[in-house]
């Protein structure tokens, strides 16, 4: 049994996380912290975990806990995670952080779209935890840069073009649309039910933070930069993302074409599946499961090639993709804990 630690463990990504673990069958889940709800037993915050769970919230700078812990995960604010992480480091932990604070390599684009960077000389260390992309290099690494959940769907929809050069590298867009777990479980008014409920509007047009992690991977993908129009949406849901990626093919293709060589590229990857030809996917055939599904056409008029990709942003774009690469860094089956199917309706 592998001894693990949740570090902010009482937002949306920290309790998937405690649900995700318990269910785990190698795993020990020995400490979670919160700020909020330190000294309160979890399952009095949480009734959900009433019966399963005997462990007490203790505050994040309380270190006592986590002393037998080999695993921690990060579920704490962006900003935040960079002042813990290299303690935890030295202290010989192995570190899953789920903020975006070790996932850009360059940290001039880190203060550019957050701040400046406490612990930059570990920028160079961490493993981005693409987990169907950087596989090999996770297996062995003590830091993981959890990817956003956002760049989740659209690197897995949008790489097997890149790397195969389908497409021209100057013509990506990404429309995406996501559920209002995203914004985190703390009350803020563009995400309370009245501002969401019966409407869909985009936000931080152009300045959004998961530009440049999702134009860096791409980029490393073709060995080349790449600058993308991104435009996320809120929709009145609770989870749940869906991303539309379009560009322009170098070459006449069918759809049927790029199908085979999207099959191809994710034949060993269990949690990506390939919707067959005419056949798009839903965000409601992923809920509650670390499955990606994409959809391809393409557009004969304008040589166009439209990926789908969706996921749900806590599992797949979150806590379920953390405990897939907690999975391969351990050495277990990559599946375990997180091999539920969808919830169906």
């Amino acid at each position: 049994m592998k001894k693990v630690a949740i570090l902010g463990a009482s937002g949306y990504t920290g309790t998937e996380l405690i649900r995700l673990v318990l269910q785990h069958s190698q795993l020990e889940l020995v400490a979670v912290s919160s700020e909020k709800y330190a000294r309160l037993p979890v399952q009095e915050v949480f009734p959900a975990f009433s019966g399963v769970l005997n462990l007490t919230f203790h505050p994040l700078l309380d270190g006592g806990p986590l002393q037998s812990a080999e695993y921690v995960f990060l579920a704490l604010p962006h900003k935040k995670a960079m002042e813990v992480v290299p303690s935890l480091i030295k202290r010989g932990k192995k570190v899953i952080d789920l903020s975006a604070d070790f996932r850009l390599r360059n940290p001039d684009s880190y203060e550019q779209y957050y701040q400046k960077h406490s612990a930059p000389e570990l920028l160079g260390t961490s493993v981005y935890g693409l987990t169907e992309i950087y596989r090999d290099q996770i297996r062995n690494a003590q830091l993981i840069a959890n990817p956003g959940c956002y760049p989740t769907a659209s690197l897995l929809s949008l790489i097997p073009a890149v790397k195969n050069d389908l497409i021209d590298l100057t013509s990506i867009i990404v429309d995406a649309k996501s559920g209002v777990t995203g914004a985190g479980r703390n009350p803020v008014l563009p995400s309370l039910f009245a501002e969401v409920h019966e409407g869909v509007k985009p936000y931080k047009v152009g300045v959004h933070q998961h530009t440049p992690e999702i134009e860096q991977e791409l980029g490393s993908a073709a060995n080349s930069e790449i600058q993308l129009l991104f435009t996320p949406h809120l929709i009145p849901m609770n989870r749940g993302i869906l991303v539309t990626a379009y560009g322009t093919l170098k070459k006449k293709m069918t759809a049927e074409d790029v199908l085979d060589i999207y099959s191809t590229f994710y034949k060993d990857d269990i949690f990506v599946r390939i919707c067959p030809a005419g056949a798009f996917p839903s965000t409601a055939q992923v809920k509650g499961s670390n499955y990606c599904d994409i959809g391809i056409f393409v557009d004969p008029r304008s040589n166009r090639l439209i990926v789908m990709g969706v996921i749900d942003n806590l599992l797949k774009g979150a806590s379920g993709q953390a405990l897939q690469n907690m999975n391969v860094m351990a050495g277990f089956n990559e599946s375990e804990g997180i091999d539920q199917l969808p919830i169906v309706p």
